[in-house]
């Protein structure tokens, strides 16, 4: 009796498709534990940014700061030493032996009258020390907005002192963030 191969190999292609293929996909244990590995790298991730957040507020804050500070520089920066000083330049300049002497450490601040029963404004400063006492509660130069509308929270003062070298004047500003967070900014201008 003579077998035919071929029937041989269709038995045998029968057998194989009847046994257990591989399973495909994840066993509920592989599922879990993937659960708990992202479960912990998203605890981390927010642990680390959430804080982060936070900084970058203070960063803003502070740079915001610097922008009240430095607007309120420029000003001063472009001002005359003293009111005794020549407007164009300072030659003579105040306390020097041709100059007349300059203001006295009392009167510093804007100027008591510029026309009588009418005080000296914003917008007449025109020496370094008439910055004395200027707040968030101030307009700003040439306009009638305050300090306080344009940086809202944020508190401004500016005080003006004669510094420690002869002719100098140092002006300290503080400014205060919403945080409460008070920022030092100081400058020292000269009798040129």
């Amino acid at each position: 009796m003579r077998i035919n191969p071929l029937l041989f190999l269709i038995k045998k292609s029968i057998k194989a498709s009847k046994k257990a293929k591989p399973q495909q996909g994840f066993t509920l244990i592989e599922l879990v534990i993937g659960m708990l590995v992202i479960a912990i790298a998203i605890v981390m991730l927010t642990s680390m940014l959430f804080p982060q957040a936070d900084r970058a507020a203070k960063t803003l804050h502070r740079v915001k700061s610097a922008e009240l500070a430095h607007s309120v520089m420029n000003e001063i920066w472009g001002k005359r030493y003293d009111q005794n000083t020549n407007a164009n330049g300072g030659v003579p300049a105040c306390g020097s032996p041709l100059g007349l002497p300059c203001s006295n450490v009392t009167s510093l601040g804007p100027s008591e009258w510029k026309w009588p029963n009418e005080g000296e404004g914003r917008n007449d400063f025109n020496d370094v020390d008439d910055y004395h006492g200027l707040s968030q509660n101030a307009t700003m130069l040439n306009s009638s907005q305050t300090y306080l509308d344009a940086y809202p929270n944020y508190r401004l003062n500016v005080t003006v002192a004669y510094g420690p070298a002869p002719n100098t004047k140092l002006v300290t500003i503080n400014v205060t963030t919403p945080d409460n967070e008070v920022i030092t900014y100081n400058l020292v201008r000269s009798n040129y």
